[in-house]
């Protein structure tokens, strides 16, 4: 399946030419294509936030998802997920900081305006913001908080990591005084709270390899678990 038309007129000539002649959908990806499903397998060659609904409905139980998951803090990684009876999918993260363009509807929308960073509590933080620095950090750190994009702030007070929820409106701002990270929140959802619970997790077990890691999808979202 291919969204655009004429790229899928591309690579039928192409597998024409190697005598391959299987079934091509012109669409949306995301939605699969009912044609021929239940699959026993889905294979997608761009990267995705979260695993859409209809994969998990249209791979029969037993069936895997090969995909990379990706998200707005840049970092991604493949993973195969085993799809269950119960409509949910499980699998192990594969490793490699595979890294695919995310889909169309996936990718990240316009900042916009930034939020007033003078609002909200401040405190030490726990855990500072160079830690998203780090591939594997920032893989982990998505899942607790998919909506938020990162950026950095620099002034001739101090330099600012900007984590900002698109959808909410949440935000954390990160920087230090004196040798300690120093968080200011605002909005419904403590973002910065969210992600040092999420790396403390790892961090209590031994910060295993990603490829340690187990993918878990519902219809209402997803979670990474060691």
């Amino acid at each position: 399946m291919e969204y655009d038309a004429e790229l899928a007129s591309q690579a039928q000539q192409a597998l024409g030419r190697l005598d391959m002649y299987p079934t091509l959908l012109t669409g949306d990806g995301l939605h699969s294509g009912s044609q021929g499903a239940p699959y026993d397998r889905i294979i997608a060659t761009c990267a995705v936030r979260t695993v859409p609904t209809a994969w998990l409905q249209q791979t029969r139980p037993g069936g895997q998802i090969l995909t990379t998951i990706g998200g707005w803090l840049n970092a991604s990684e493949l993973v195969r997920l085993t799809v269950h009876k119960d409509g949910t999918a499980s699998g192990p993260v594969l490793g490699g900081q595979v890294s695919f363009m995310l889909a169309r509807p996936h990718q990240a929308p316009p900042l916009g305006m930034l939020p007033d960073l003078t609002r909200g509590k401040q405190r030490e933080a726990t855990i500072g913001a160079d830690v998203l620095d780090d591939w594997t950090t920032r893989f982990i750190a998505q899942f607790a908080i998919p909506t938020a994009l990162h950026l950095k702030l620099h002034n001739d007070q101090h330099d600012t990591d900007v984590l900002s929820d698109t959808k909410t409106g949440s935000f954390a701002a990160l920087h230090t005084e004196d040798g300690h990270w120093i968080v200011r929140q605002d909005g419904p959802d403590p973002l910065w709270d969210a992600v040092e619970d999420q790396i403390s997790r790892w961090h209590a077990a031994s910060t295993p390899a990603v490829e340690e890691a187990t993918i878990r999808v519902t219809p209402a979202g997803q979670s990474i678990n060691w």
